[in-house]
């Protein structure tokens, strides 16, 4: 089901993703309640707790969005073509209806709330939380691709290409920020093997976070986390655009 929604979600009918995605998460719920987990194991528990956790988290996600659009070694890391050819009223069908429904609600809700709950009540938290994670890096496999293509400079950082590049650039710009110097072209032919392995890696890695939080905190907080890192990112990659390309996006 989890591979179904995911073709559909992104190559078939992404503009559905939020209906999709819905119909999916009803159906894991409907799951997991048949094979004899309670809410509680599914994971909507402790809203208080999440909120609170949940809430600091996202807090955060704009404090670091906001240092890394204001670092010019950093900046590049924002520019998202997907993001940018979009006009204002897209982006914010994006940001509040597609990334919460049609992203973290199935992804929070399948893989740490669904999967994990039966996983965890048959096979322990370990093995929960190692095969819902590792699942949940092969499900960015496509989104992936698509990251290599519309941002490049993410792309390469997710395949750990250019890591000791950008630290220096950072360090650089720290100690001096008159020495930054304008970013180099795009590359035009990735190696789009290693950015999908870069990127299962590092989502199966923020899929270990995710069920932690789940764990102490319940769904709220990591959905709170998902959701504020990715919808934010509509609003950061505006705003970390050049001033020509500012005023060359689309306004409708």
């Amino acid at each position: 089901m989890l591979t179904a929604a995911n073709v559909l979600n992104n190559r078939i009918v992404p503009r559905l993703a939020p209906l999709t995605a819905v119909a999916a998460t009803g159906l894991l719920v409907a799951m997991a309640r048949r094979s004899g987990l309670s809410w509680a194991e599914i994971g909507f528990e402790r809203p208080a707790r999440g909120a609170r956790v949940g809430g600091a988290l996202a807090a955060g996600v704009v404090a670091v969005y906001t240092a890394g659009v204001a670092l010019p070694a950093t900046r590049r890391f924002f520019h998202d073509d997907r993001a940018l050819s979009l006009s204002r009223a897209r982006a914010l069908e994006e940001a509040l209806v597609q990334v919460p429904l049609g992203t973290v609600l199935l992804e929070e809700v399948g893989f740490r709330g669904a999967l994990y709950g039966m996983l965890r009540r048959s096979h322990g938290t370990a093995v929960a939380t190692a095969v819902s994670s590792a699942l949940f890096g092969l499900w960015h496999v496509l989104p992936a691709m698509d990251m290599a293509r519309a941002n490049p400079a993410l792309g390469r950082l997710a395949s750990g290409e250019g890591v000791e590049e950008t630290i220096e650039e950072i360090v650089t710009e720290l100690r001096d920020p008159e020495s930054h110097q304008a970013p180099r072209p795009w590359r035009k032919h990735l190696d789009t093997a290693r950015v999908v392995a870069g990127s299962v890696l590092a989502t199966g890695a923020a899929g270990v976070l995710f069920c932690e939080l789940r764990r102490r905190a319940g769904l709220l907080a990591p959905s709170l986390l998902h959701t504020s890192t990715n919808s934010l990112g509509y609003l950061f990659a505006r705003l970390s655009a050049p001033r020509d390309v500012k005023d060359s996006l689309p306004h409708g």
